[in-house]
């Protein structure tokens, strides 16, 4: 219990910060003065003032915020203060400034697997057959355990995904695989079969098999800082899309809500990672922060999103959203994050206690 609470401070610290950070360092650039830079809600258990911010861990630890000078429209402010005013700058600079949050977390992404592929590489599942499936086609085809594939319909292939690519596209046609056996290359014909089965998201899909599986063996391709870049930036967007994809699964009523998970299962696997190693944290730390950038994207208000929301409203109808209804807004925002987190708890729980 103690490593999970410990995994999970460390965890929410991390991108709670970077999340903040984004905010903090765009509004300083920008010349919108700070006066709170705070990890956690509610009282201040301590910190320090520089200058005009005051740097402080919070009671909460569950969020973060940072407070700039001017943030609510009606705000009482000292004309002095006017030139540091979050809402006395344009449009545009106010926008950067929200978006810098998500912005962040999803740089952090980038950045950690830019780390691993730069300090260990791009690790590569080798096209080696690990098992043949009884009645399935390869084995028809004679295909055995340890074959190593090195081309398919004439194309060479250096790892597994791409040898998956061709039987997936085959519609059923049959595919000449050239197999290495005891130093020598075979050929042989397989014609992939159509089977049912489930997707990540628990959906029946009909896809076209051969019935081997991977052998487990991998190589590693070594990077230089650009292509670790471009690899780090590449996986941060798979992982966004599924993100993305899971959300509109589950609003749409495909995906059941009961896979959403808060704080308790986060702190769980947060727990089971640090155990796993630190590599296993850090990944685990780079898959939640894009989670998080993306999350808070959502047109919700009181998320960065929702005021992004009132900002393209603002941009269209040429002038900013009445007070009240941000006020009106942002009380109907309050109001669904309680009734998430609510849910989010319940599903915690429901996991701990029937599972």
């Amino acid at each position: 219990m103690s490593t999970n609470i410990i995994s999970l401070v460390i965890v929410l610290g991390i991108l709670i910060f970077v999340h903040e950070l984004g905010h903090f360092i765009v509004a300083k650039i920008l010349g919108v003065g700070v006066e709170k830079f705070s990890l956690g809600f509610g009282p201040r258990i301590f910190g320090k003032k520089i200058g005009m911010t005051d740097y402080r861990i919070s009671a909460i630890p569950l969020g973060g915020y940072v407070k700039m000078v001017g943030e609510s429209p009606d705000s009482e402010l000292d004309e002095s203060l006017a030139p540091l005013s979050f809402s006395h700058k344009g449009l545009v600079a106010r926008s950067l400034i929200v978006l810098a949050g998500p912005v962040f977390n999803l740089l952090l992404s980038v950045v950690i697997f830019f780390a691993f592929f730069q300090i260990s590489g791009l690790p590569k599942m080798k096209p080696e057959v690990g098992s043949v499936q009884e009645g399935m086609p390869a084995q028809e085809a004679g295909v055995r355990a340890g074959d190593h594939v090195v081309a398919v319909e004439g194309q060479p292939v250096a790892q597994w995904e791409e040898m998956a690519a061709f039987i997936k596209d085959s519609g059923g046609r049959p595919l000449r695989l050239d197999l290495l056996r005891d130093g020598t290359v075979i050929s042989v014909s397989v014609t992939p079969k159509q089977v049912s089965s489930q997707n990540v998201f628990g959906e029946r899909v009909d896809k076209y098999v051969i019935g081997i599986t991977a052998s487990g063996a991998f190589t590693v391709e070594r990077l230089n800082p650009i292509e670790a870049v471009v690899q780090g930036t590449l996986q941060t967007w798979q992982i966004a899309e599924l993100t993305i994809l899971s959300v509109a699964k589950i609003l749409t009523g495909t995906l059941s809500a009961k896979t959403i998970g808060g704080p308790i299962l986060i702190a769980q696997l947060a727990g089971e990672q640090a155990k796993a190693g630190i590599t296993n944290l850090i990944f685990f730390i780079a898959l939640l922060s894009v989670n998080l950038g993306i999350l808070n994207l959502l047109p919700i208000p009181v998320l960065d999103g929702g005021h992004l929301l009132f900002f393209l409203i603002e941009a269209v109808s040429r002038r900013p959203l009445n007070l009240k209804m941000r006020e009106v807004a942002q009380q109907i925002g309050i109001f669904v994050l309680i009734l998430l987190m609510i849910y989010v708890f319940y599903n915690d729980i429901s996991r701990i206690l029937f599972n």
